[in-house]
């Protein structure tokens, strides 16, 4: 079946069908990373966008239910070059082609995405229509200019859990693969605010040595303090960061009781918490081969991004410091504060898909805990 990518600024790109037929909008980026779609597909900071592939061939290693990163898939599409039906992995169960079918997104293969990811770098992320049952190209670009922006969005409270829940499940090992945790055995307690969690994160706190608790994003820091936390963790999620007033206003309340840690659209969040700004990415950053510096041992790192938003530096003032740099366009990739036990990431530690260089930062979290204990 044929298949229609319009863009915004007119431009049209016609291939053919995959996963559920139909229209759907979004905001169009794309992912450099070379493995891990199923990862891609189930991360939540995706909500309200259609995601492009920049490896040529996509679905040859099938669908698992253990590499799963959250309940479900929250992308409005998924914009492929090849899509391989055949599939060849030991742990499969489906194809992506089923697995697409069955949570409702529409796919769209045989499209030039060098040439889409060309136009993307030079004009910027923009809105587009994914249709099977449209083929007039002026009334779909008619469409996508009618989709509002992603600037000023809040999308997290669309992904966050409905009620708190305790995580008891560790990192998957080639034996057991996810084994069930001895609560005993884990000395720290961490409230997680869920803005669109990832599952690998909640893993590595797990092995890190902390009990968590998930709370939904709406949850009040009155709530969490009562809980007696050793430490506050603020987790990714799609959107903007800046509509979420009252989030931000709950987190201030933590500064200077809690050592508090946060990754991606909780770094955003934490920042404007401080005081700072937000600024809206030309394309963003989304892969997982994006080179990063720790600022305080001058180490680079290989690391895993999903970001359309990044924090302003010169906005923080004295009130943070920088943590991280993206050495690919120099944005801030992670703060920390001057003086109390609190900083944050751009880019995604727990991976998933991507390397596992910046895993170092949930042992960090834990050893800030222990002194503030």
């Amino acid at each position: 079946m044929k298949a229609i990518l319009a863009l915004a600024d007119g431009r049209i790109f016609e291939g053919k069908s995959f996963g559920a037929t139909g229209e759907s909008t979004g905001e169009v980026v794309f992912n450099t990373a070379m493995s891990g779609y199923q990862e891609v597909l189930t991360d939540p900071s995706y909500k309200g966008q259609m995601v492009t592939m920049t490896y040529p061939q996509i679905g040859n290693t099938g669908i698992n239910p253990e590499d799963i990163e959250s309940r479900g898939l929250f992308l409005s599409g998924f914009i492929v070059k090849e899509y391989l039906e055949n599939y060849s992995n030991w742990r499969a169960t489906m194809s992506l082609d089923a697995y697409l079918k069955e949570n409702g997104v529409v796919g769209i293969q045989g499209i030039d995405t060098r040439a889409l990811t060309r136009h993307l770098r030079d004009k910027g992320a923009q809105n587009g229509i994914i249709s099977t049952i449209n083929q007039d190209h002026s009334s779909l670009t008619a469409k996508a200019k009618a989709v509002p922006s992603m600037a000023g969005l809040d999308l997290a409270s669309g992904v966050t859990c409905e009620a708190p829940y305790h995580w008891t499940e560790g990192a998957w090992t080639l034996s057991d693969g996810y084994p069930q945790v001895d609560i005993s055995t884990l000395k720290y307690k961490v409230i997680a605010y869920d803005f669109g969690i990832k599952y690998n994160i909640l893993r590595c706190l797990i092995d890190a040595g902390c009990d968590v608790t998930v709370v939904p994003a709406s949850f009040s820091a009155e709530e969490v303090l009562a809980m007696n936390p050793d430490g506050i963790f603020l987790s990714n999620g799609p959107g903007d960061p800046e509509p979420l007033v009252k989030v931000q206003e709950e987190i201030r309340k933590f500064v200077g009781k809690k050592p508090i840690f946060g990754i991606c659209l909780g770094h955003q969040l934490l920042g404007l918490a401080l005081g700072g700004k937000t600024v809206k990415l030309p394309f963003g950053n989304h892969g997982s081969n994006l080179p990063v510096m720790d600022m305080q041992t001058r180490k680079v790192e290989i690391t895993s991004q999903n970001h359309g938003f990044a924090v302003d530096l010169g906005s923080l003032g004295d009130s943070a410091c920088l943590g991280h740099e993206n050495l690919n366009d120099q944005t801030v990739e992670g703060i920390r504060h001057c003086d109390l036990p609190i900083f944050s990431v751009q880019h995604h530690p727990e991976a998933s898909p991507g390397p596992h260089d910046s895993q170092y930062l949930f042992e960090r979290f834990v050893e800030m805990m222990e002194k503030s204990k």
